[in-house]
């Protein structure tokens, strides 16, 4: 049994195919296949089944899988422990983030990693449902994620879990709407209103369709879009209201659209730095989640 035999074995089951797996730790998916293979010869018991097209882990896979993270994760703390694994602060971190967040935050953190010996941030754009932000640990050092307060939590057996910001999802209005001169909004003042919002599985779409649920009147979606600025852009035209997160979506508004806090509803989203435990236990990467958390600080008032 060897420990990238076991690093295999927990991804499959973080990610749910040898497919995604070959790619994650880019190597083919024969190889993948064939590490597997060689792991279950010396389990009596089976660690994998086929379900549909797709290979997944049994329950004693399971067993496993989380045995071997923890198996990864502890050879990790001791490597940094003794020096060997502990890498230079400047080392590069990859950081992913969905598009609002990476509109607001990704300058600001640059600014503060100016320095000599500062780590380097390389950055990617993943804007995926909220479920799927766990997995994209496999490829980042660091995930900024973001779930409503309702949502299932991140599962904390595999991501270590940085709360950043609570932030609120205000409502979008044209500047001369009749509801703009309103300090706070109900659902019920938004019955018979046209909306862009964005894709299901988002948290505009989750909010929205909370405010219908309150109000008893069927929401009109006329736009599904999930970038801000050109939801901005759609309000601004007079002809829909949008829902748009308060604090990471502000640079995508224009003097013609003004934003109204909403009440009766739950409608704030969490945003959360996710890593690997064994990521966490780089010195960079630790320099850059502490940056990353000042930066939110900052843009949030806290």
């Amino acid at each position: 049994m060897e420990v990238h035999q076991l690093q295999i074995l927990r991804e499959l089951g973080d990610l749910g195919s040898v497919k995604a797996v070959a790619s994650a730790l880019y190597v083919t998916p024969s190889a993948v296949s064939q590490q597997l293979a060689l792991l279950q010869r010396n389990i009596h018991v089976p660690l994998t089944r086929k379900e549909g097209r797709n290979l997944v882990l049994t329950e004693a896979g399971e067993v496993l899988a989380a045995a071997g993270a923890s198996v990864i994760s502890s050879l990790a703390a001791a490597r940094a422990a003794i020096g060997e694994f502990q890498e230079s602060p400047a080392a590069p971190v990859t950081v992913a983030g969905f598009h609002s967040v990476g509109q607001a935050l990704f300058g600001p953190l640059l600014a503060k990693l100016d320095a000599p010996g500062a780590p380097v941030p390389q950055f990617f754009d993943e804007d995926v449902a909220q479920q799927d932000f766990p997995a994209l640990t496999a490829r980042y050092d660091l995930v900024l994620a973001h779930r409503m307060d309702y949502s299932p939590p991140w599962p904390a057996d595999k991501v270590v879990i940085s709360a950043l910001a609570h932030e609120p999802l205000d409502i979008a209005l044209p500047a001369n709407h009749r509801l703009a001169a309103r300090d706070t909004l109900f659902p019920e003042d938004l019955s018979g209103e046209r909306w862009v919002i964005s894709r299901e599985g988002y948290s505009p779409a989750d909010v929205l369709q909370a405010i219908s649920a309150v109000s008893g009147d069927a929401p009109r979606v006329i736009h599904r879009i999930n970038d801000y600025a050109t939801v901005a852009a759609l309000v601004a035209s007079g002809d829909v209201l949008g829902i748009i997160p308060r604090y990471t979506a502000g640079s995508a508004l224009g003097a013609s659209v003004v934003l109204r806090p909403l009440r009766g509803i739950a409608n704030r989203r969490r945003i959360d730095l996710l890593a690997r435990p064994e990521s966490m236990h780089r010195r960079s990467v630790q320099l850059v989640a502490a940056a990353m958390a000042q930066a939110m600080a900052e843009l949030s008032g806290d």
